[in-house]
């Protein structure tokens, strides 16, 4: 009793920001959790109640309202105690029980694969996030002191809680604006999946602590001193690069951490927005601006609402100065992004912030038809709602927000169906550029479209954006599903899809189980790749199968198995035949392996799993039962990197079914 009542003395301080009577119903709150946790203990042996306290101290930091407060204070209650919906909405009403409950939903996900587990959990949360916004906070907060404790827990579980976080939770909280929560579950994130970088990285700051505290007070009082004579009020932050920023810098870079050169950073803020542009102006007075380096958030605003002025200038000695400029109201929702909106425009009350006032959710719209989750899902979720964004520019100035590495492909599909599939050509700020060029930050995009343009397959490799990627899908597949052209066949991808096939002439094998992304394969013909090929309607020929080419009369090239039992019917086919050869069509690293295993029926399932843990991704895999004992199969996958094709060798090998596993020479 005495460790609780110190324990609520200490978050009793925290709850100044809200009202008596809003206190009391906190505390109230507190004491309920209390009693219904009971003797529970966490993994550190702490007692339970430290971590939805904990998780209450984040919020009130974030500024959001009582009632949000209470919802985490009992936000595991439902899952972890006898407390039914109906006690909790009967005791603290139904606001509270519906936050409550759309965190435990997120939390009870089970799934038999953990990839399927995991696209499902993202989904709910999203859309959880899409009713009320504060129940993605409460998870968020969640997160965070999860991972403030994560030290207690097994190595191998630290890992795939710090990877969740680093490719969904940093990400989101960025999404949101919330630049603190984002930077710290980054850096905890880092501290256990790389943790002799993360050493490396600490030690190194720590040793030059003192020297850039020296620096950075110098360029402090040159600003101080400038921004006196011009009678602006400002007040100055030192603003050092996060560890796993740092981190981002060495990959990019290449070098060791000494070769990194713009780790000092300062944050200036002052009082309006007129003042943020003259003080730019003193700054690049006092030292010489880097080229390429300027942005400016405060004219184009990030769409979750972060506003600054940002530029790194040559500093004294040589050294490059990272400087933030900005207002103090800009600064508070640059710190806690959305959540600001509660203390800062719409004060403490049960107001809540309306989900179409945020652009993530907008976003999320395109996403409600989902059927349930899927690895695609997933991967588009990850790739494209929680990338960053550029901002470019319609020719009548509005702006449109596309995930960074989105071509004029995606910008036309997103102003309208018809642009994209009439688009004929692009220009950016005047100049005519290729549908597969990445656009940047703030060009103005021009679509030129004909009546006679048409959607081309090799879009779908430009396309970054599963609304473009699905629109071009679509108009293919109404005009031929089966046209292949430029080393892509066109058909509408899913991520996994199980054929069978009877084979053309009587063999003592069972049918064919076949995987297939056909977005990733292609046919050439020596080295010509522009062909229009069809394939072959009465023999089916499939990845893998030895195939000839048959030169038909105004209809591309058609592709028959070798042993199509049709060529003998065919009159004049050895004249007109011509050898093709199947290709992958990948960006990534392709790699080949043949298998042979037990017979099982889940051992599609088993190596993509295998693959998923080094961001694998399986273009083509075919099993056959030959002996009524064993399957032999080939299967080809994408990688990241070449250097990861052992480490999945090795996954593999552990898959019980397995018999032997070898890589082979691609075709």
């Amino acid at each position: 009793m005495q460790e609780f009542d110190a324990l609520l003395n200490e978050f009793t301080k925290e709850l100044s920001p809200y009202k008596k009577a809003e206190k009391e119903y906190i505390l109230e709150a507190a004491h309920w959790a209390s009693s219904l946790h009971g003797k529970q203990k966490r993994a550190s042996g702490d007692p339970y109640l430290i971590h939805p306290l904990r998780v209450a101290e984040i919020l009130i930091k974030l500024y959001l309202d009582y009632n949000a407060i209470i919802a985490a204070l009992l936000h595991d209650v439902l899952e972890d105690t006898e407390v039914t919906r109906t006690e909790l909405r009967k005791k603290f009403g139904k606001e509270i029980e519906a936050l409550v409950n759309g965190v435990t939903k997120i939390s009870l996900i089970r799934a038999k694969s953990k990839t399927v587990q995991e696209a499902e959990t993202i989904r709910k949360m999203l859309f959880a996030m899409a009713r009320d916004v504060r129940v993605i906070l409460i998870k968020l907060a969640d997160k965070l002191h999860n991972m403030r404790t994560l030290e207690y827990l097994q190595p191998e579980k630290r890992k795939k809680i710090a990877g969740e976080c680093l490719d969904i939770y940093a990400p989101l909280a960025g999404r949101l604006g919330i630049s603190w929560i984002k930077n710290e579950l980054e850096d905890l994130s880092l501290k256990y999946l790389q943790p002799e970088v993360f050493k490396q990285i600490q030690i190194w700051v720590s040793e030059r602590h003192k020297q850039h505290s020296q620096y950075l007070a110098r360029v402090k009082k040159a600003i101080t001193d400038m921004a006196a004579e011009a009678k602006i009020k400002i007040q100055l932050e030192a603003r050092a690069k996060h560890f796993y920023s740092i981190y981002k810098k060495m990959k990019k870079t290449g070098g060791p951490i000494d070769e990194i050169y713009d780790l000092l950073g300062i944050r200036i803020l002052c009082s309006t927005v007129g003042e943020c542009y003259e003080l730019l102006g003193i700054v690049h007075n006092i030292w010489p601006p880097i080229e390429g380096r300027f942005k400016d958030y405060i004219a184009m605003a990030k769409s979750n609402g972060y506003q600054s002025l940002h530029t790194t200038v040559m500093g004294y000695d040589g050294k490059l100065i990272e400087i933030q400029i900005r207002t103090h109201e800009m600064h508070r929702t640059a710190e806690n992004g959305i959540a600001a909106h509660w203390l800062y425009k719409k004060g403490f009350s049960k107001e809540i912030v309306r989900p179409e006032d945020i652009p993530i959710i907008n976003q999320l719209k395109s996403w409600e038809d989902t059927r349930g989750a899927s690895i695609e899902f997933l991967d588009e979720i990850k790739q494209e709602l929680l990338k960053d964004s550029i901002y470019v520019f319609t020719p009548k100035g509005e702006v449109i927000e596309l995930p960074k590495g989105s071509t004029a492909v995606d910008f036309a599909y997103h102003i309208h169906t018809e642009v994209g599939n009439h688009c004929m050509a692009a220009k950016a700020d005047d100049m005519i550029i290729p549908l597969n060029k990445e656009l940047k930050n703030t060009q103005v995009i021009e679509i030129i479209t004909a009546n006679n343009a048409r959607p081309h397959v090799n879009w779908l490799r430009y396309a970054r954006t599963s609304r473009a990627r699905s629109k071009i899908r679509h108009w293919l597949n109404q005009n031929d599903a089966n046209l292949i052209i430029d080393r892509s066949i066109v058909v509408k991808k899913t991520p996994v899809v199980t054929h069978v096939h009877k084979p053309l002439k009587e063999k003592k094998q069972q049918p064919l189980k076949q995987v297939l992304d056909k977005s990733k394969i292609g046919i050439r013909s020596g080295n010509e790749r522009n062909l229009m090929i069809r394939i072959a309607q009465c023999c089916h020929p499939t990845i893998g199968d030895a195939i000839i080419g048959y030169v038909s009369r105004g209809r591309g090239i058609i592709v028959h198995r070798a042993d199509c039992p049709n060529q003998a019917y065919i009159k004049d086919f050895k004249e007109r035949m011509i050898d093709v050869e199947w290709e992958t069509v990948s960006p990534k690293a392709a790699k080949r392996f043949k298998v042979t295993a037990k017979l099982t029926s889940d051992l599609f399932s088993e190596i993509e799993g295998a693959l998923r843990k080094f961001r694998g991704h399986l273009i083509e895999g075919k099993l056959e039962d030959s002996t009524g004992e064993t399957l032999n199969g080939f299967f080809t996958v994408e990688l990241d990197n070449q250097e990861d094709f052992s480490k999945v060798l090795k996954s593999l090998r552990t898959i019980p079914a397995v018999v032997n596993i070898q890589p082979v020479q691609m075709f």
